[in-house]
């Protein structure tokens, strides 16, 4: 059985409607949960390369103390990307990289969330078997509808 073709413009307008209605760092903590959940697939591969895990760390600074220097949050979304990159291959752990890589950048632009979680959708993807890819997807979506619900309230 051949994979389904996972695309990055996943759309869903019941979340996208639920994120129009969020406030900006609610969309940045939600965009740690999502790309926090797909992680280890490049922390495992790739352990001691830290620059996913400081784009996500550098979001949590923000969140905590609200002090923005685009300086700061450009350079740890280009390094996560970069990291991905440097993967080399489609795989999950490039598309967790990527998912860190869009969750830091949520400081500068609240709907770079959305692009955290259609990545660790794709990282989700990519770490599914044929069989299994579509229905890890659909189930994936519906945790992050439901997350970003509960921290609305």
């Amino acid at each position: 059985m051949k994979k389904s073709k996972f695309s990055l413009t996943y759309k869903d307008e019941a979340l996208e409607a639920l994120m129009q209605n969020t406030d900006h760092k609610t969309l940045a903590v939600w965009a740690i949960g999502c790309a926090e959940r797909v992680l280890p697939y490049f922390e495992e591969r790739y352990p001691q390369d830290h620059r996913p895990r400081n784009a996500i760390e550098t979001l949590q600074t923000w969140i905590e103390t609200g002090v923005f220097k685009m300086a700061v949050i450009r350079k740890a979304s280009l390094e996560s990307h970069a990291a991905a990159r440097e993967v080399g291959e489609d795989n999950p752990a490039c598309a967790a990289a990527r998912a860190a890589g869009q969750a830091v950048a949520t400081a500068h632009v609240p709907t770079h969330s959305l692009g955290a979680a259609n990545y660790a959708l794709q990282a989700v993807h990519r770490a599914s078997s044929a069989e299994d890819a579509d229905a890890a997807v659909v189930k994936e979506r519906a945790w992050q509808y439901q997350h970003l619900l509960e921290l609305q309230h």
